[in-house]
């Protein structure tokens, strides 16, 4: 493919609260709203979104500095003990689009506001697309992934955070 294609997205909403630094490892217990834009949105944007217990959001890495991307292979959170891979055989900040998804608790919806656990995006991070969670989408057959993932992800959602701080993972 020669031509790059480009669009752009618009975020339809913003993280309020939670974290404000970016870390790598404690979210478990981490609260924050999902605000949508009541600019664009009515309450009956959220209407039934109250009879799931996970949204899987999409969310711009919107700390990042766009000077450290990387489209190659390195070592996750550059652990020499851990294998070099590709950009695409990890879910870090280093991304050409900046994206992030997360699978998070809802616990409550309040209008436009969505009260969620386990995000782990930090206060004032763009929101993208919020979506409930199906567990029909979820993964279909067997399932295994590399062993330095579990190494490396053993206390990403312990709890144990201040509950302020992370998103843009090194991870």
């Amino acid at each position: 493919m020669t031509d790059r294609e480009v669009f752009e997205v618009e975020a339809l909403g913003h993280v309020v609260g939670g974290r404000t630094e970016p870390t790598d490892d404690f979210w478990g217990g981490t609260r924050a709203i999902i605000r949508l834009d009541g600019t664009r949105f009515t309450p009956d944007a959220t209407k039934g979104l109250e009879d799931f217990s996970h949204l899987e959001v999409v969310f711009r890495f919107h700390l990042t500095d766009p000077t450290d991307l990387n489209l190659g292979a390195r070592r996750p959170r550059d652990n020499p003990d851990w294998p070099e891979v590709g950009i695409f055989g990890h879910r870090n900040m280093r991304r050409l689009n900046w994206l992030g998804v997360s699978r998070c608790r809802l616990l409550e919806v309040d209008g436009l506001d969505l009260h969620v656990e386990d995000l782990d995006a930090v206060d004032g991070t763009p929101i993208l697309d919020v979506k409930p969670w199906f567990v029909d989408f979820g993964p279909r057959g067997e399932i295994h992934q590399a062993q330095w993932t579990t190494d490396m992800l053993g206390d990403y959602f312990a709890p144990g955070g201040d509950g302020r701080g992370a998103e843009q993972s090194s991870g």
